[in-house]
């Protein structure tokens, strides 16, 4: 099925409901052009000043940390319930030793707001560019989040400018 450009809320139900139920695909790229893709299951799709907004959370370790540092772009990937295979190898494997999409037969297509290209099974993306970072400050976290972080490792928060939105019109 073909993808069109529509308005960022056209699937928001169905991205968010994804996420919960299975996680998302983010793919970033390096400077010299090689994706990278990950799994996520935490995110918020919105609106804040005024412009629509992805917001993700990336811990710094991860291999697509460095790339959006690098970059300031990713894309939010919609798969379907067949690909949960594929979320999961990309949830468990560090694209810095491995070339997922070689590995896993995963198809891309460049992205056309953004240099990072999009997973092409993936009936949803979202073609984000960074405006603004925030590292977790612990001293802010209250209740039992702090127990997510036993490891002492905090997230970034990168808020996503939506650039673009395409999605197989149903």
């Amino acid at each position: 099925m073909v993808k069109t450009e529509v308005d960022f809320t056209y699937r928001s139900k169905a991205t968010l409901t994804a996420m919960k139920n299975r996680g998302l695909l983010l793919t970033s790229v390096s400077q010299d052009g090689k994706p990278n893709a990950m799994a996520i299951g935490w995110g918020l799709l919105g609106t804040i000043w005024r412009k629509p907004i992805f917001l993700t959370l990336v811990r710094p370790a991860r291999f697509t940390h460095k790339l959006i540092e690098e970059t300031g772009e990713f894309v939010v990937n919609v798969p379907t319930a067949k690909m949960a295979d594929i979320v999961n190898y990309c949830g468990t494997v560090s694209g810095s030793a491995h070339d997922k999409f070689r590995e896993k037969k995963i198809r891309i297509v460049p992205g056309t707001k953004v240099k990072v290209p999009s997973i092409a099974d993936c009936p949803v993306h979202y073609e984000c560019k960074v405006i603004y970072k925030l590292k977790i400050d612990p001293s802010t976290l209250f209740g039992d989040i702090k127990e997510l972080y036993k490891d002492g490792e905090y997230h970034t928060l990168y808020f996503g400018e939506i650039l673009a939105t395409y999605a197989e019109k149903t």
